[in-house]
């Protein structure tokens, strides 16, 4: 695992009108900001252990436990919310409204239309305890909503991530309290669609 080490990515910088979305304010932003900037400390810091880790530790590999099972574990949470949190912020901050014709295609393919679509992912989203997920799967040749209670959890197996809605309440209690609905509405109206249709458009399908 050498040279894995990761920066944060400065959205301060690459994307300010995070700091100006209708609905959610800079300052829950701010806050939102320095959990996912804490997800990128404790991978690179337990990269680093796994990096150091001796020959004692591992003849001292167990399932029950052992140093390098935690270190696994915990390694593929932190990678997670660092992932899950850059795309989440980087799709944010837009208009709204709907993609366009690639992905808005596929869309009404493979969920029958937008507002279908829009449907699926907001019950997702108030039944996730951490996260909804639009995903592509190579598998199924087409789109799906999945969802994940954890940064590590119920991980979709040969899927690409396109979409990102987090639902833990840090997302959201400054703003919203318990009204998780509030948010989840208020969050299709700041996705920045280009963003989204690009990173879709990338994968070729």
């Amino acid at each position: 695992m050498e040279n894995l080490e990761r920066k944060p990515v400065d959205f301060k910088k690459e994307r300010p009108q995070l700091f100006k979305m209708k609905g959610i304010s800079a300052k829950t932003v701010e806050e939102h900001l320095k959990i996912y900037e804490g997800y990128v400390k404790k991978f690179n810091e337990i990269t680093q252990k796994l990096n150091n880790l001796t020959d004692e530790d591992y003849n001292a590999a167990n399932v029950t436990y052992s140093l390098i099972r935690e270190l696994k574990v915990e390694w593929t949470r932190a990678f997670g919310g660092m992932i899950n949190h850059e795309i989440y912020f980087g799709h944010l901050g837009g208009e709204g409204g709907k993609p366009g014709s690639t992905l808005g295609s596929q869309i009404d393919k493979d969920f029958g239309s937008f507002e279908k679509f829009v449907k699926e992912m907001k019950a997702t989203a108030m039944s996730a305890r951490g996260w909804a997920w639009l995903l592509w799967s190579d598998d199924l040749n087409r789109l799906v909503i999945s969802i994940s209670d954890e940064q590590n959890t119920y991980m979709v197996q040969n899927s690409k991530l396109i979409l990102a809605l987090d639902v833990f309440e840090h997302a959201y209690y400054l703003d919203y309290g318990s009204n998780r609905k509030g948010y989840v509405d208020i969050f299709f109206d700041n996705i920045d669609w280009p963003v989204v249709e690009k990173r879709f458009e990338a994968l070729k399908v």
